[in-house]
C-alpha cells in the first residue's frame, strides 16, 4: 500500500489504517472486558466478495453498532470464527469498509469527523434535520456516493434511519438494491441500547451480554421484485417487520425492550 494512496472519497488510507488501529483497541473492551460481545455466523464475512456487499441492520446506538461490526468483521477475515480474542486482527484491518451515516451527525464534533475519516458516507436526512421533520428530496450526490463506496469494498447501512425499534425501513435501500445489485446481508444485533447511551460513545451499564448475528446473504431477484417486496423482505431479516411486535401493546413496548432477550453476564479475564 503506498503511504499516499486514497480511497475514492480522497481519504488517505494510512490515515485510516491507523485510526482504526486506535479506535479498534481503545473501543475493544467494549465488547470483550466490561461487556461481552456474542456472534453468530462470522463464517459468513469470510465467502462474501471484495467489493458491492451492502450489510442491512437494524439500529441501537449511533456508533457502537458500527465499531461492533467492524472488529467482527476484521476479526473474522483474519481467521477468527465467532470471536474478537486478541485484538491482533486490527494490524491489518480491511480498509474499504464503509458505513452510511446522518451527515448533521458526522459534523457535530472533532471524535465524530475523526470517526467519519475511518469509513463515513454522510449523507443528508430526507425526513428530518436539527432535530425537526422535514420533507426533502433524495441528494443524487448521496446515492452515488454509496454506490461509489459499492464499487470500492463494503456498506453498512441501517434502514431504518433511527435507533428506534419496528419502524418501517426507507425505500431508498431498496432502491439502491435494484440499482446497484449488491449481496445483500442481514445483520441483527441486540443489547447495545442497554449497555451503550443512544450515541453508542459511552457504557450506560457493565455486565450486558450483547449479540451480533450475520445471515446468510438474501436471495432477491433484482429486476423483478419490487421495491416494496424488497423492503418486506429486509424486514422479516433484520427481525424488524410488524409482525414481530404482533400481540405487544404500546404502552408495554419499552418493557419489552428491556426484557427481550436480555441475559447478565459477568466479566472475566481473557
Amino acid at each position: 500500500m503506498g503511504i499516499f494512496k486514497k480511497n475514492p472519497f480522497g481519504h488517505y488510507l494510512i490515515i485510516k489504517k491507523w485510526l482504526i488501529r486506535f479506535m479498534g483497541v481503545l473501543t475493544h473492551q467494549r465488547y470483550k472486558g466490561f461487556n461481552k460481545l456474542e456472534i453468530e455466523g462470522s463464517e459468513v464475512i469470510r465467502d462474501l466478495p471484495e467489493t458491492n456487499v451492502l450489510f442491512v441492520s437494524n439500529h441501537q446506538t449511533y456508533f457502537a453498532d458500527v465499531v461492533a461490526m467492524l472488529h467482527v468483521f476484521n476479526a473474522s477475515l483474519s481467521g477468527r470464527e465467532n470471536t474478537i480474542k486478541n485484538v491482533g486482527y486490527l494490524w491489518n484491518p480491511k480498509l474499504n469498509i464503509y458505513y452510511v451515516a446522518a451527515k448533521e451527525t458526522m459534523s457535530k464534533s472533532l471524535l465524530t469527523k475523526i470517526l467519519a475519516y475511518a469509513g463515513s458516507i454522510s449523507i443528508e436526512r430526507t425526513w428530518r434535520a436539527g432535530g425537526k421533520v422535514v420533507n426533502r428530496q433524495v441528494k443524487m450526490s448521496d446515492i452515488s456516493n454509496i454506490g461509489k463506496a459499492l464499487g470500492d469494498g463494503w456498506v453498512i447501512t441501517f434502514p431504518q434511519g433511527t435507533t428506534t425499534p419496528w419502524k418501517p425501513l426507507r425505500k431508498g435501500t431498496a432502491f439502491i438494491i435494484k440499482n446497484y445489485k449488491p449481496v445483500v446481508v442481514p445483520v441483527v444485533i441486540d443489547g447495545f441500547r442497554r449497555s451503550f447511551d443512544k450515541k453508542g460513545l459511552f457504557i450506560k451499564k457493565k455486565g450486558i451480554l450483547q449479540h451480533l448475528v450475520i445471515k446468510e446473504p438474501l436471495q432477491i431477484d433484482y429486476e423483478n421484485e419490487s421495491v416494496e417486496e424488497i423492503i418486506e423482505k429486509l424486514e422479516y431479516a433484520i427481525e424488524q417487520h410488524p409482525s414481530f411486535l404482533k400481540v405487544i401493546p404500546e404502552k408495554e413496548l419499552q418493557a419489552y425492550e428491556e426484557s427481550h432477550r436480555e441475559r447478565r453476564w459477568r466479566p472475566e479475564r481473557d
